[in-house]
């Protein structure tokens, strides 16, 4: 293996399973912030003990790995096709080892790649500089956040906002709704990078590279220093909270940047991203390929596995085939531990799932939202590397129409689900449970055993259905069957927040 292969692959590792200092602060101060006791400290808590597991086994933070995107510098002259065969190879190998999920899909045949290659995937960006080394940043972010991304045009109507206009104080407005509007879905407590100006490309090009930019800086343009300053103060006054469950902190961090817009075109642009920041850069040789310097790693930041999380001691455990009247007695705010076997069920299966017969009887079962990071062992039994809740609202359209046909009586994830969902909760005696987002370590250790897998071939890993035997799996009831949600609860409660934010601030 080359020397700037091998590198690569250190980088891919450690940005995939060892959060950066700069991000470990953030989080470690919302911790200080938040009252002991509450979902959101609970939250934060099982957030860091997920960390401290995943640098200490070198295993993905999260599952969802997104699409790897490299930012690279490389000398005037330097052969940049080269590198992007290094850069590929990287890739492959780093998926083989398990430090990527496999997320590279074909939209028209839906076929998994299984290596993270194909048309567009990775993404590699080339600059050249007058420097004699070679810069690479990597971002990895995954679909949850990217799918809160928002691209704002000016002016425009906000929902409790109001008019947002075409000058700085319309600029707020949009800033703050995007925070609103990722509510839980996109595992906050996040971070955004924001682009204003620009076009619709070059604008969501412009917000994605402040999220490159150190969270301890100091924007250059002293408008935009104010506006961070403003934008990650005024956030967190929404209590969103981390996970969505209500709480101090919402916002982690804010970066702004802007560029020259054509006159009849005023983008806002913003890219959202979870608590699970993962972002790292190294500067290489350009000769040899060794590293020669990691970026964002000035000022190391140790992290304890906390005390504390789950309250265990009131927890009520679930072990399907469980019975209407057990989840009829259950509401939200409910602790529960799940033992025995669950499967999971993504974007694909549901689809599948509202055409055809189950490939297991889900009667008073319990459907997992998660895409885990699989590999097979020597004697080729599966072995779960990571295993966190996906975004449930992607299901929204199928939710109850499943829950009815198999009798589910319970489903796991993220983020809450919405009216449709919750209707149906509620007609067939069911609960929505909210593991907590991008702790895929943490749930990994509950995962006990693989008791087989359906649909494989046809999906591919993160898309398959796979049966897991768990013991002690927590989380938390926010949707219950009598029709109560907390995640309707605290989006209405930020709303009328948004709205006492409506007036001008920025003349």
């Amino acid at each position: 293996m080359s020397a700037i292969r091998d590198s690569l692959i250190q980088l891919i590792t450690e940005t995939s399973t060892n959060l950066p200092p700069d991000v470990r602060r953030a989080i470690k101060r919302a911790q200080l912030q938040e009252e002991v006791g509450t979902r959101a400290a609970l939250a934060l808590n099982t957030i860091i003990d997920n960390i401290v597991s995943a640098e200490e086994d070198v295993q993905p933070i999260c599952q969802d790995t997104g699409m790897p995107t490299f930012i690279v510098h490389t000398p005037v002259g330097y052969n940049q096709l080269e590198l992007e065969k290094e850069i590929r190879q990287a890739v492959v190998e780093a998926t083989r080892l398990g430090k990527l999920r496999p997320n590279s899909v074909d939209p028209l045949t839906g076929k998994n790649s299984g290596d993270n290659l194909g048309p567009g995937t990775p993404v590699v960006h080339f600059h050249q500089w007058e420097r004699d080394d070679v810069e690479i940043k990597l971002i990895l972010k995954g679909g949850g956040c990217e799918n809160k991304n928002i691209q704002y045009a000016l002016p425009t109507d906000l929902p409790g906002l109001g008019r947002a206009g075409r000058d700085l104080d319309g600029i707020r407005k949009c800033i703050l709704h995007a925070v609103y509007q990722a509510q839980g879905q996109g595992c906050s407590a996040g971070f955004i990078g924001v682009g204003i100006g620009g076009d619709r490309t070059s604008g969501y090009e412009l917000a994605k590279e402040q999220l490159f930019r150190p969270l301890e800086d100091t924007n250059p343009n002293p408008v935009l220093a104010e506006l961070e300053e403003y934008i990650l103060k005024t956030a967190n006054q929404l209590d969103i909270g981390t996970m969505g469950f209500g709480g101090k902190v919402t916002l982690l961090g804010c970066k702004i940047g802007v560029m020259n817009r054509i006159p009849a075109s005023f983008y806002v642009s913003v890219a959202y991203n979870c608590w699970a920041f993962r972002r790292l850069g190294i500067v290489v040789d350009a000769k040899t390929g060794e590293i020669k310097e990691w970026l964002y790693r000035d000022r190391p930041e140790a992290m304890e596995r906390p005390q504390g999380g789950f309250d265990l001691k009131n927890a009520v455990v679930l072990r399907a085939p469980i019975s209407e009247e057990q989840i009829r007695s259950l509401k939200v705010g409910d602790v529960v531990l799940i033992e025995g076997e669950i499967h999971t069920g993504r974007d694909e299966i549901h689809k599948y799932l509202m055409k055809h017969d189950a490939p297991v009887d889900l009667q008073g079962g319990i459907i997992y939202h998660c895409g885990p990071v699989m590999l097979k062992d020597e004697q080729g039994n599966w072995q779960v590397k990571a295993a966190g809740p996906t975004t449930s609202s992607r299901e929204e359209p199928y939710q109850a129409d499943i829950i009815e046909k198999f009798g589910i009586r319970a489903v796991i994830g993220k983020g809450g689900m919405g009216p449709k969902t919750l209707a149906g909760l509620q007609k067939s005696g069911a609960v929505y449970l909210n593991a907590i987002g991008g702790a895929a370590q943490y749930y990994a250790r509950c995962i006990k055993k693989v008791n087989g897998v359906d649909l494989l071939e046809q999906f591919g890993i993160p898309e398959a259905m796979w049966h897991l035997e768990v013991e002690a799996f927590p989380a938390i009831v926010t949707m219950d069957a009598h029709g109560n949600s907390l995640h309707k609860d605290v989006a209405d409660h930020s709303l009328v927040k948004l709205e006492d934010l409506k007036e001008p601030v920025f003349a």
